[in-house]
């Protein structure tokens, strides 16, 4: 079953603020700037929100509810988006049928995080029941002992050798170069990344995402609304979400993507040849393979030779994760699955500066979260069009 089109419905306003790897500000000031960057780039009024969605881990103990007092809002629709890297593909999903139904005219989806310098130990003691009591009993805990597994199992499953997990993290680092709140000053070669120090075999220093502070943030609202305000908006082409995908996998080489890709495509009308920019949630390497796989740029278990037949620079073949993704950009908790649906939007409304890639109409963005021990349970996707 095909979704009804999201006709009639926009998303706007790209908003990010500045990463820092470390702030002693909480995560509700990191996410009242993005509001107020929202509202001095659509030239709306706080009162003209009547929806809010929400994505934060140390927002705690508020919650999007306990936000609208710190804020001063007074919204009709609310959601709290508890998906990690996938919230970004979730809340414009969410927040497009609320305006499409008449719930709401104009909702502001926002997430954000702070990062003190032990916020990442306490997300992580308190992540999850399964993680809490089934995990860290043994001795493993935290995404890079995850990852690491996964990692090994891809590469021995399908032939991925270090080289091909580094050619995207260079690449990467060569697009973050361009974009301006990059927390990666310096380029990296594909020799700095073999040679780094080892994190979690065979996980090195470049493999593994960096905690950091910000936020980011978008509006969604008519077309018509959009148009009133001449703020340049892109079309929601297609969107899919899936949780707990392929349960009974013994451990994970696949996600959701794979379940609903066509869906996806039949909802845009095309598929992955007419997509111009690629930006996928990418806190390790071996995830960006997952997601070539499963939104049918390539087969099952070839995201290796996808990946040697492409540059995914911004003015090479397949322009991949433009702003250099969490990788080389840094990861502001929550806002990581957010970070490249904004990136998205700048693209295809020409405002991504010096990472805008030449003719840019379609681009596919791509959500992943909540990883526990053997899997990540959220994924989900979307297709902005240029309007």
């Amino acid at each position: 079953m095909t979704a009804a089109a999201y006709q009639g419905v926009v998303v706007a306003a790209p908003v990010s603020i500045p990463y820092v790897r470390y702030s002693t500000r909480e995560a509700h000031w990191f996410l009242a700037r993005a509001l107020s960057g929202l509202l001095k780039a659509s030239g709306l009024r706080k009162d003209d929100l009547d929806g809010l969605g929400v994505s934060s881990f140390t927002l705690f103990p508020d919650t999007a509810v306990g936000l609208t007092q710190h804020l001063g809002l007074s919204p009709r629709w609310l959601d709290h988006l508890p998906y990690g890297g996938a919230s970004g593909v979730i809340a414009l999903r969410r927040a497009a049928r609320a305006v499409q139904c008449g719930d709401a005219s104009v909702v502001a989806c926002v997430a954000g995080d702070t990062n003190h310098v032990d916020s990442f130990r306490l997300n992580l003691a308190n992540f999850s029941r399964f993680a809490r009591d089934a995990v860290y009993p043994l001795g493993s805990g935290g995404p890079n002992a995850n990852f690491a597994l996964l990692t090994s199992h891809y590469m021995q499953t399908t032939g991925a050798t270090p080289a091909d997990f580094g050619k995207l993290c260079v690449a990467q680092r060569d697009n973050a170069l361009r974009f301006p709140s990059t927390l990666f000053k310096r380029p990296l070669t594909l020799d700095e990344y073999l040679d780094a120090r080892p994190i979690a075999d065979p996980l090195k220093l470049f493999d593994c995402v960096m905690p950091c502070a910000g936020s980011e943030g978008f509006l969604v609202m008519t077309e018509d609304h959009a148009k009133k305000l001449g703020i340049p908006h892109a079309r929601i082409l297609g969107t899919i979400e899936r949780h707990n995908a392929f349960a009974a996998d013994a451990i994970q080489f696949r996600g959701g993507w794979a379940v609903d890709q066509d869906h996806l495509y039949a909802q845009a009308g095309f598929g992955p040849p007419d997509i111009d920019v690629l930006e996928v949630y990418d806190d390790y390497p071996v995830i960006n393979c997952l997601q070539f796989e499963g939104l049918g740029f390539c087969r099952e278990g070839e995201a290796p030779a996808f990946i040697r037949k492409h540059t995914f620079t911004i003015e090479g073949s397949l322009p991949f994760n433009t702003s250099g993704g969490q990788l080389s950009v840094g990861q502001a908790g929550a806002a990581g699955g957010f970070l490249g649906l904004v990136q998205a939007l700048r693209q295809v409304t020409g405002q991504a500066l010096r990472t805008q890639v030449q003719h840019a109409r379609h681009a596919l963005v791509s959500g992943f979260g909540m990883i526990n021990y053997d899997r990540g349970l959220c994924t989900g996707a979307a297709i902005l069009g240029r309007a």
